[in-house]
């Protein structure tokens, strides 16, 4: 069916009922808003410039590598496998021509790791105009890192910032750059915990999960008030439901009931990598879908409460041994 010709009130009203239905998550979702949904970047938008992905080498990381490449980014991609990332930079390079792609490793959980390589990171690149936050992971059992932190919390809030806060110096360098985290619109299902951040008490994989993915969002809108008025744009947003190896990992019965109704990969990366290349205007929240703004809470939630974010932000700053100057916050 064609919804080209429908009225922007019409597709609004249509959009927002998406929004709130979990048909907005899904591959019906994202084929009825291309009718409508914002441009799409230029062939070349990013001939010259560079971007870095972590979790890179498979699922909704790997597609949008393929996507920059083909945008003619620089693209670095990020994994742990020291072969698969080769695989992996091989494999764009055979597929999208004059792609320069280079491979990176590093365990984003491994804060000590991440030192490291952003270091060296920081001796070869002189800037970085995309940093996307994709690694991720959902074990059932509570699992810590080396460094005796959660590893949920650590691959998807404690790694990003602490490699958000040392790249800085290559994004301000960029003249215009943005750093996206992907996050998930099962975010919706918990609020922002700051009384237990190492998850101690109770645990379990999936509320894990949904909780640091909210921490992403929430991180994500203090960068963006930290950095407001520069040139650095920070967004987060959720891919909606897509095959990936990691549901197909951690939500096999999930997968097997949605499968006919999941998005590709190529759908699930697509407004990360257009909120790379065209890094529209964002408002507070700065939580995306389907190349549209979406609020981060739904309508009988309250939002997040400014000393709670606060007190968040505090412990993974001090956690990661980075900045405690949060301006901008909401008073």
């Amino acid at each position: 069916m064609d919804f080209s010709g429908l009225a922007r009130p019409a597709a609004a009203l249509l959009d927002g009922v998406m929004d709130r239905a979990f048909v907005g998550y899904t591959k019906i979702g994202s084929g009825l808003r291309k009718q409508w949904w914002a441009a799409d970047a230029g062939p070349q938008a990013l001939l010259g410039k560079r971007v870095l992905i972590t979790g890179a080498t498979a699922g909704i990381g790997l597609a949008m590598a393929r996507s920059f490449a083909g945008f003619g980014a620089g693209v670095h991609l990020l994994g742990r496998n020291p072969e698969k990332v080769d695989r992996c930079a091989a494999m764009i390079r055979d597929e999208v021509a004059g792609a320069h792609v280079v491979a990176e490793v590093c365990d984003v959980s491994d804060l000590d790791a991440v030192r490291q390589w952003t270091a060296d990171f920081a001796n070869r690149v002189p800037a970085l105009n995309g940093l996307v936050h994709n690694a991720g992971l959902m074990p059932k059992e509570r699992i810590l890192t080396r460094e005796g932190h959660e590893v949920q919390l650590a691959t998807h809030v404690l790694g990003p910032h602490l490699i958000t806060e040392r790249l800085l110096p290559l994004l301000r360098a960029a003249g215009g750059a943005s750093v996206v985290f992907v996050s998930s619109g099962g975010m919706y299902s918990s609020p922002l915990v700051v009384d237990d951040l190492e998850y101690r008490r109770g645990y379990n994989g999936v509320r894990a999960y949904a909780r640091t993915k909210k921490m992403q969002v929430v991180l994500a809108d203090s960068w963006a008030r930290r950095l407001a008025g520069t040139e650095i744009r920070v967004e987060s947003m959720h891919p909606g439901w897509v095959d990936t190896p990691g549901v197909a990992q951690y939500l096999p019965r999930f997968r097997a009931v949605t499968r006919p109704l999941l998005r590709d990969v190529a759908d699930g990366a697509d407004t990360a990598v257009w909120l790379v290349a065209t890094r529209p205007e964002s408002k507070a929240g700065h939580f995306w879908h389907d190349r549209s703004q979406r609020p981060t809470t739904f309508g009988w939630q309250r939002h997040e409460n400014p000393i709670k974010v606060r007190r968040f932000l505090e412990q993974v700053s001090r956690l990661t041994g980075t900045s405690e100057s949060w301006s901008g916050l909401r008073a």
